[in-house]
């Protein structure tokens, strides 16, 4: 836990500084102020976390970790060096570039982190999440790859080291912007959403019929114990009359 702490309070200093340092179009940095704030709507009214609801979708084989570890590889920890060259080399254009993508998948791995430790929220919440991040995070490749291909160019007679920087930025923007057009087409729609709501609507269904059960039951406690009481009543011994009563009711019969 320690470590998560330590990845949040790293991944919350990433924000601030790319927010403060303009690099970061204004609609990236509201947007996972709305994300959030639909995230907890959703929550609340639509897709309601139940009892005992099963919160984990895969349960992360050797292939499914390798890809996990290579999407953090070339998605947060290359960009974030390609950024830092950036600074080092006075490149602002590559800075300006490859920085709304880092900013992005920064607040998505908080948002991620906290949602995991909070485990407030529901599967279908969790999984449109990455999705929602995701597809904004292609505009912002899109026009990372567009910047490093199309608009950059070595200049007459570049030096070793300035092709070797231009080489590295493009196969950067490249790798990410196929990486994260497979994770969204080819696993999270096909098969992460699906299998979330397939997770959740069971849960659902198990809680409802739970719930039907302690109903039924209760019903039936209420029922077994009303038809005790009516038969505690009716075996209660008739309370004995009153001295002179015998002769009333005979007086009584005769005025009839």
């Amino acid at each position: 836990m320690g470590s998560f702490r330590v990845i949040e309070l790293q991944l919350m200093a990433f924000i601030v500084v790319f927010s403060a340092s303009g690099l970061v179009p204004l609609i990236d940095i509201l947007f996972p102020v709305v994300i959030s704030i639909y995230a907890v709507v959703i929550g609340k009214l639509v897709f309601p976390r139940y009892k005992n609801a099963e919160l984990s979708v895969f349960k992360g084989n050797r292939v499914f970790q390798a890809y996990v570890i290579f999407g953090t590889l070339v998605g947060l920890f290359l960009p974030l060096a390609y950024v830092l060259g950036g600074f080092a080399r006075n490149d602002q254009e590559a800075v300006r570039a490859a920085t709304p993508h880092l900013f992005l998948l920064s607040c998505q791995v908080l948002s991620e982190n906290l949602v995991s430790g909070l485990q407030i929220f529901s599967l279908p919440v969790r999984a449109l999440m990455p999705l929602m991040y995701n597809t904004r995070r292609l505009f912002a490749l899109v026009d990372w790859t567009e910047e490093m291909w199309i608009t950059r160019h070595l200049s007459a007679h570049p030096t070793m080291n300035e092709e070797a920087w231009l080489r590295f930025g493009q196969g950067l923007a490249a790798v990410n912007t196929i990486y994260y057009t497979i994770n969204l087409f080819g696993f999270l729609i096909p098969m992460f959403l699906p299998r979330a709501f397939e997770r959740y609507f069971e849960s659902r269904a198990a809680y409802m019929e739970e719930k039907a059960r302690m109903k039924a039951e209760a019903e039936a406690e209420a029922e077994r114990k009303k038809a005790e009481e009516i038969e505690r009543k009716s075996r209660l011994p008739t309370p004995a009359r009153p001295p002179g009563m015998e002769d009333y009711d005979a007086g009584d019969k005769k005025g009839q």
